[in-house]
């Protein structure tokens, strides 16, 4: 599969205790965390272009711009979806789109780089 605008991922999860602003520190109420919302979407991202990497690479956030629209709820099923919009060089740009049963909960915009992961990990290794 060859590197291109148009790709898709997606993921999902069910609302976990866990996954509250509670737990993840974000606020005082039990309900999804905008962080986990944000990592849902980066997940979809990642999905998006894994197939499409060279051996030994592979993505890492750079840029989100997203808003949390709606709560949802310890319980409900949450999905997201990313589609690649634009590739400048090494940069991958996506929009991103979250949901519940009840319709959108969030959308914006990702930018994740291209990176070889043995050289970003050494780099991260030796700050």
């Amino acid at each position: 599969m060859t590197l291109a605008p148009g790709l898709k991922g997606s993921s999902e999860t069910v609302v976990a205790d866990a996954d509250t602003a509670v737990a993840v520190g974000s606020g005082d109420v039990e309900v999804l965390g905008t962080p986990r919302l944000v990592a849902l979407v980066e997940e979809a991202c990642v999905r998006a272009v894994v197939a499409s990497l060279d051996a030994g690479d592979t993505t890492v956030g750079m840029q989100v711009q997203f808003e949390h629209v709606a709560p949802t709820p310890v319980g409900k099923r949450v999905w997201a979806d990313a589609v690649l919009e634009t590739i400048r060089g090494r940069r991958l740009s996506f929009k991103v789109s979250a949901h519940d049963d009840l319709g959108l909960i969030g959308a914006g915009r990702i930018t994740r780089v291209i990176v070889s992961r043995d050289r970003f990990m050494e780099r991260a290794n030796n700050r």
